[in-house]
This record gives C-alpha cells, structure tokens and sequence, in this order.
C-alpha cells in the first residue's frame, strides 16, 4: 500500500494534543487513531531523522548530533523501497538528502532532485528553516502529482522554527501547529481518499528554553497519528519511534529486518 510519512519537526505531545483539530477530528469518525510515543536520545533532528528512516537509535547509527555530516550507513526505507523496485520522494529539510542521497548537500545540485538510481529518487529540499510550511506542502503534492510515488516523506520546519524562536509555551509555537493541522486539513483526504496509508508524527518536541536535545518530557513526547485502512486502530499500543521504518516498509509490502509494532498494522485480508 502507497504510504505517506509526515514528520512534523520539533511537535511537542503536549501541544499536538490540543492544536491538531483537524487530526483528532478525523480520529473521532473513525479514520485514524493517536499515540504517544517516546522519542530516541538525544531529542536531536539529525540523529533521529536517521532513527525513524531506519530503525536505529542514534548511539548505534553513529549519527549521535546535528554536526554529523555524512551518509548513512544504515538501511533506510527508500533503500528498501528501491530493493523492491518502488518508487520514493521526499519534500524535506536538506539533512535527509545528505542522509540518503549525497553529501555535502549541494543548493543548486540537490534542491530539485530527479535522480532515478538515488535512494530519493525525486525530492524538493530546502535549507532555510522558516522556508514556510505552504510551500512545503505544495512541494510534496507537486511530487505526488508527477511520480505517483509508493512512498513520500513530508518534512515542515516551520513549528520547530518557532520553538526555537520563542518556547514552548508561545504562542507562536502553539500557533505553527495550527497552522500545520490546516495545512494537513487541505491535502489529506485527498491522500486517503487515494488510498494512501498516512502517518503523521514528530521527531522531538520543544522545551521552555527554547530548545530540545535532553529527556524532560516536552521534549521526548511526540504524536503518532495514522489514518488509512492498512492500520488496526487498537487504541492501547505503546508503539516505538525504532518501529517507523518497519511499520511502513510492511504497509508498502516489501522484505525488511526492522522492528514493528504488529498492533498497530490491521490483520491481512
């Protein structure tokens, strides 16, 4: 089944809780369900963008903070999707094009990529952490449209900017949430309504100091939602942020080694 991953970067539990209207709406008919999860240490972007693409937790992946500039030597979901001959996207932040395709990230080499013998195949990256969130959205539909990919990952910056800019407890946090919920409001029933699985989660969350990277719980605490009929919907899970990968690597059909939360996956028809 063709799957979306969104990763909202730097969403707090606490704040996905009561910001995400349109999510739990979706949830209350029916169409999907919430959980918490406890993020990987450190509660860094880098490590743990490498942690939910492959399974590994950071201390074993070697990406152990943001400074690590260089190539997984991991096996993520777009290398299994192109071992099964599936087709992969990204809209996100230029950290996972140096994960997956190439590094150093090159602006004007890698910020529209169409590389077919890449990991990505297809991705529009970006660098600027307030490159706004509409536009990201758009990108990952425009790569949607194009290559029908079976698996595309979605990665807006905007609700971590404002973290860092201003706390958890700002209301320019809360609001970036908002924001991200409406945007998601705008293309998901489009997605589901094609029959894409959707997952909807955070790397880490955000504390009162204007950053993340330790164990308080506003910044280990994140959401999972999932919507699309590939998903039991069993409300008592305690899934993990090392069985991402897996959960969608099975959701597309293809052969794996990672962990998953077999739970949380409705039973084969």
């Amino acid at each position: 089944m063709k799957t979306i991953l969104v990763v909202l970067d730097g969403l707090s539990n606490q704040v996905a809780q009561h910001a995400m209207g349109y999510l739990f709406a979706e949830c209350k008919q029916g169409n999907g369900q919430y959980y918490t999860l406890t993020c990987e240490l450190p509660s860094l972007s880098r490590p743990l963008y490498e942690c939910i693409l492959t399974g590994i937790p950071p201390v074993q992946s070697g990406i152990i903070h943001n400074g690590v500039n260089r190539l997984s030597n991991q096996r993520s979901i777009f290398h299994y999707a192109r071992a099964a001959g599936l087709t992969t996207a990204a809209a996100a932040y230029h950290w996972v094009s140096e994960l997956y395709n190439q590094s150093p990230f090159n602006n004007a080499r890698d910020r529209h990529t169409v590389a077919p013998d890449l990991p990505i195949q297809y991705g529009h990256f970006y660098w600027d952490d307030s490159y706004p969130d509409s536009h990201l959205f758009e990108d990952a539909e425009s790569l949607r449209l194009n290559h029908d990919p079976d698996f595309l990952l979605i990665h807006p910056m905007n609700i971590d900017d404002a973290g860092h800019k201003h706390s958890l407890s700002s209301p320019q946090y809360r609001n970036r949430a908002r924001m991200a919920d409406g945007y998601l409001s705008q293309w998901m029933p489009g997605w589901l309504a094609a029959g894409y699985q959707v997952i909807v989660t955070a790397d880490h969350g955000m504390n009162d100091d204007r950053s993340h990277g330790g164990i308080l719980p506003e910044e280990t605490q994140v959401p999972l939602f999932v919507f699309g009929a590939g998903f039991s919907r069993q409300p008592d899970l305690e899934p993990q942020q090392t069985e991402l990968c897996g959960i969608v690597c099975t959701l597309l059909g293809i052969e794996h080694d990672k962990p998953v939360c077999h739970g949380l996956l409705a039973e084969p028809r």
